[in-house]
């Protein structure tokens, strides 16, 4: 009887082990992608070694934003013979490897963004589809630590079916890999296979942001709001590893004010989003590296409790909030009204909470009391109120 209990506890043990040892994103993912300020043609080889710097040297990667990824236009328009990805020859003449080098030698992590169809996002024959482990091994040998699969496009015309076996082919190959690579899945909308695939996955368009024209708060598809709004649909389904990803962050001089870069930044926290910056490191205002760089705000979005989510809606008054493993709550009572002040207010039976709480203001930093029934702010417009209860 104490051989089979010592198998059984052996098994357990083996069991947690491998699904510690699979659980390559416990938490959201922070970091920083090229793309929502750079776009294609904005980057080369020189810009980003900048941007490395900037990550580190501006306090950033202090902060937890690990993972530094490049995003489309860093391809060849064509493949070898052997189905193998080319750097593009004028803007990374120097290949991709000595870039993953360089931002390893400074503590980050290192991605690339690429596609798993037959052509990039731009119409060139430089896709995986048919050169997976070809691909992959290329990874592998450069040290990537993130890949952006971004669908894109299929010769064929992608079917959900075939949407998914790829992506699953991807996820086996990389799992066999050796090496550890949290795969981002870039398609566009929630699928219910997201979770036993990646460690995180868009369910929007892109965001607004710079590359687009501009960021936009409310209004519009691909506004902050309405991302959020649409993010928010499949809360129940993030944690254990695996986190809904609204898009990258739009803070910056992109188009927000900024309340409306502290709203954004909440609902990310809140939402339990991956922090990944669109900015451009080398030039940050002092009051958007307040915002991304506050230690409660990330220290929210890190605890893996759950997805927020919104609980309350009147009008243009929202009440958005997120349980956290020690009991407190983090609240955003936000006002979508462009031009009017407005009382917000949720009970603390709604927050599911009893007795007297403290509250603190997540940006500024201040107590505001204890409170025993109802939680009450005037909100400005189009900004929002970032409070830890509890």
């Amino acid at each position: 009887m104490k051989k089979i209990v010592f198998f059984i506890l052996i098994i357990l043990s083996h069991q947690a082990f491998s699904q510690n040892e699979k659980l390559l994103a416990p938490t959201p993912p922070m970091g920083w992608n090229s793309w929502n300020w750079f776009g294609k043609y904005g980057i080369n080889e020189d810009v980003i070694r900048e941007c490395i710097d900037a990550v580190v040297e501006e306090g950033l990667l202090d902060a937890g934003y690990e993972y530094f990824v490049i995003d489309g236009g860093w391809r060849d328009v064509k493949l070898t013979e052997k189905g193998e990805l080319l750097p593009h020859p004028d803007r990374f003449p120097h290949g991709i490897k000595v870039l993953a080098d360089y931002a390893h030698s400074r503590g980050l992590k290192f991605g690339l963004h690429t596609v798993p169809g037959t052509h990039d996002c731009g119409g060139d024959a430089v896709g995986g589809f048919g050169n997976e482990e070809v691909q992959i091994q290329q990874f592998v040998d450069w040290g990537l630590d993130f890949i952006k699969l971004d669908k894109c496009k299929h010769a064929d015309g992608w079917n959900e079916e075939l949407l998914k076996q790829t992506y699953k082919k991807w996820q086996n190959l990389l799992a066999k890999s050796g090496r550890d690579i949290v795969l981002s899945i870039s398609a566009y909308t929630w699928r219910d296979w997201y979770p036993e695939v990646g460690q995180m996955a868009r369910t929007t368009g892109d965001i607004k942001a710079r590359v687009s024209k501009g960021a936009v708060f409310d209004g519009i598809p691909l506004s902050v709001m309405v991302v959020s709004q649409t993010n928010n649909e499949s809360a129940q389904f993030a944690g254990n590893g695996y986190w809904n990803d609204p898009d990258m962050l739009a803070t910056g001089e992109q188009g927000l004010t900024i309340d409306e870069q502290k709203v954004h930044f909440a609902l990310w926290c809140i939402m339990s989003s991956p922090l990944i910056l669109g900015n451009d490191p080398r030039n940050m205002t002092p009051e958007e590296k307040e915002i991304i760089t506050n230690e409660i705000a990330i220290a929210v979005n890190q605890d893996p409790t759950e997805q927020g989510r919104r609980i309350q809606k009147e009008g243009n008054a929202e009440v958005w909030v997120k349980k956290l493993k020690d009991g407190k709550r983090a609240v955003l009572l936000l006002n979508r009204d462009a031009e009017k002040t407005g009382k917000i207010e949720i009970s603390l039976e709604k927050l599911e909470l009893s007795g007297k709480v403290k509250v603190l203001d997540i940006y500024n930093g201040k107590r505001r009391g204890k409170e025993s029934k109802l939680i009450s702010e005037e909100v400005k417009p189009l900004s929002g109120v970032f409070l830890l209860v509890g």
